[in-house]
């Protein structure tokens, strides 16, 4: 009967694949501490190798670029620390860990160590961005802070050579690794800051392991950093290497390359805003001298001369008198139709020829004596206009004896106070204009030099 309810058999790939996932799925986030042993390196650099304690083992994988976060290479015997999936292998059925990060052992407490560091700085609002300052753009000297040893300072010196090789580097050389360098890196920050002869502080290093770049976590650095007078760009390690002197640099650079490109300017750059800076300004400056051009051209239309005045008025005066002759000329015509169609009446008629020629006579006395009246009054009228137009006009009063004088600005000069010694004045008379300069600043006859 009991055989009825026997469980069916798994296989044994389902039986590793079951324990695969309760592997997975129940412990993950874990870190697992030993020393490594029947270590493999692949030619594809991946390593092969058990992670033992003195009672148990376990099998472990890890892949080229995990190993690279060591900063040297696995050995035998090494003490880590890893964390990645837990699984088995299903084909063979082992238990593994398929490792995700890798760290010394012991780097927990540094980590430890690292975050209660930087949380009490942070605390402090040491890396606060209200107190970062800004990074002078074209700097006239540039400080190093590294080891002179170091590639970073081989790679700095390169890209600074290429985009200002003008500007002057000053270094401060400081051991960047190893015991006692965080006091060494503080010093020669410190030095840097209290010369103040440099416009920014690059402080920098080259890639490594935790380890390698502890010095710059430590806070002996951070505060020299944080009280240094010069604005101060980090470059410390790779792009993916954050160390506490990163906060509180006034600017971080992903890499000392990096560092160095942000505080040179680009020559290249700098010559394609100038050149572009120059073309607008050129632009600017052609179209104002346009401008210019066209309001002195309108001004200068605007600007009638005297004599053009008095030009003006004589046309207008020997119109009139073209027109009284026209209007003198007309009335005459009209008369003697009148007078030829009365002496045509009268013919027609044929009345008393004495009588006749007494009327034809007294018509045509008549006739000049309207005339004669008219063209008095007319000239009479003409002339009273020409004598208005003579009183007011300029060459008539300058004929009169007066005359105009003017400034080197053109402005005319009214009273004796309006007179500097020395001053060049231009006078215009009846007859011509000349130059003159004032002598004496009191009212003389010989207040003027003609020379």
């Amino acid at each position: 009967m009991s055989e009825l309810f026997t469980p069916a058999a798994v296989s044994v790939s389902e039986l590793n694949a079951l324990a695969k996932n309760l592997l997975e799925q129940n412990l993950f986030g874990l870190w697992v501490a030993g020393e490594v042993s029947n270590l493999t390196r692949a030619a594809s650099g991946h390593y092969y190798f058990s992670l033992k304690d003195s009672r148990a083992q376990v099998r472990c994988a890890m892949f080229k670029g995990v190993a690279a976060k060591l900063g040297g290479a696995l050995k035998e015997g090494d003490h880590i620390e890893v964390s990645g999936r837990i699984s088995i292998y299903e084909a063979r059925g082992e238990f593994q860990i398929t490792v995700n990060e890798v760290r010394l052992k012991g780097l927990g407490q540094l980590y430890e160590a690292y975050e209660k560091l930087k949380a009490k700085l942070q605390a402090e609002g040491v890396f606060s961005a209200e107190r970062k300052r800004a990074i002078p753009t074209h700097p006239s000297v540039i400080g190093i802070v590294t080891s002179l040893a170091a590639a970073a300072l081989r790679d700095v010196a390169t890209t600074l050579k290429r985009r200002a090789p003008e500007i002057p580097v000053i270094i401060y050389p400081t051991a960047v690794q190893g015991a006692g360098s965080e006091l060494q890196i503080a010093q020669a920050i410190q030095t840097a800051s209290e010369r103040a002869e440099t416009d920014v502080l690059i402080v920098c290093r080259g890639g490594g392991s935790i380890e390698d770049l502890w010095a710059f976590n430590e806070e002996a650095v951070v505060r020299a950093i944080e009280t240094c007078s010069i604005p101060v760009v980090s470059g410390i390690g790779h792009e993916t290497d954050f160390t506490l002197a990163d906060f509180v640099a006034d600017v971080r650079a992903p890499t000392p390359t990096g560092a160095a490109e942000l505080v040179s300017p680009n020559r290249a750059e700098q010559q394609r805003k100038l050149q572009q800076t120059a073309a607008q300004l050129q632009s600017i400056l052609q179209q104002r001298y346009y401008d210019a051009c066209q309001r002195l051209d309108w001004a200068a239309r605007q600007v009638r001369h005297p004599r053009q005045k008095l030009t003006e008025q004589k046309n207008h005066v020997a119109a009139l008198r073209q027109n009284l002759h026209f209007a003198m000329q007309n009335h005459h015509r009209y008369g003697s139709q009148q007078l030829l169609r009365q002496q045509q009446i009268l013919a027609h008629l044929r009345p008393d020829t004495a009588r006749a020629a007494l009327h034809i006579q007294t018509l045509q006395s008549n006739l000049r004596q309207n005339w004669q009246n008219l063209f008095d009054r007319n000239h009479r009228r003409l002339e009273k206009q020409t004598a208005l137009l003579d009183a007011v006009s300029p060459q008539h009063i300058l004929e009169r004896g007066f005359s105009v004088v003017r400034n080197s600005r053109g402005q005319v000069i009214r009273s004796t106070q309006q007179l500097k010694q020395g001053q060049k004045l231009h006078i215009v008379f009846a007859d011509g204009e000349t130059d003159v300069r004032v002598t004496s600043e009191q009212a003389q006859p010989d207040l003027f030099d003609y020379s």
